[in-house]
């Protein structure tokens, strides 16, 4: 596979939207592990290698639990290894991805808002808007990986 384009490259004001985008949901108070696990489950679905790479190298740079990060894919299927405020976020990052199976049900809303007030509700919704956009952006463009 050889890399379409370099979108950074080709149109830098559209690349630093998005980055703007990043910026946001950064600068918010919800932790970085909570963040960096939306981002590496909703890179799982999306298939995006790009950010899988880049998120889960920074998930080990942050220390998160090695086991966690391999069993994420199957967060649900893992009893106890998640908290409840891990699996909420998890089932959160999933429907949103996925907003046109299901929508966001009632359920996860209610997960989510049992562990996070309204202005950290809206940081986790848009960083699970972010990181799709960022998928679609590398999975489109095949953007190549980085050299080790």
């Amino acid at each position: 596979m050889s890399e379409r384009m370099s979108i950074q490259n080709v149109d830098p004001d559209a690349y630093r939207a998005v980055l703007a985008l990043e910026k946001y949901v950064n600068g918010g108070t919800v932790d970085e592990s909570v963040l960096l696990l939306v981002k590496i489950r909703a890179s799982q679905i999306n298939r995006c290698a790009w950010c899988l790479d880049m998120h889960l190298t920074e998930a080990r740079d942050a220390g998160m639990d090695q086991r966690k990060l391999d069993v994420l894919a199957g967060w649900n299927e893992a009893g106890s290894l998640f908290d409840d405020r891990e699996r909420a976020v998890l089932a959160f990052a999933e429907e949103v991805t996925l907003v046109s199976e299901h929508g966001v049900s009632d359920d996860t809303w209610a997960g989510v808002r049992a562990h996070f007030d309204e202005k950290q509700t809206v940081t986790l919704l848009m960083a699970a808007c972010a990181i799709n956009v960022w998928n679609r952006m590398n999975v489109t463009a095949q953007t190549v990986l980085p050299p080790k």
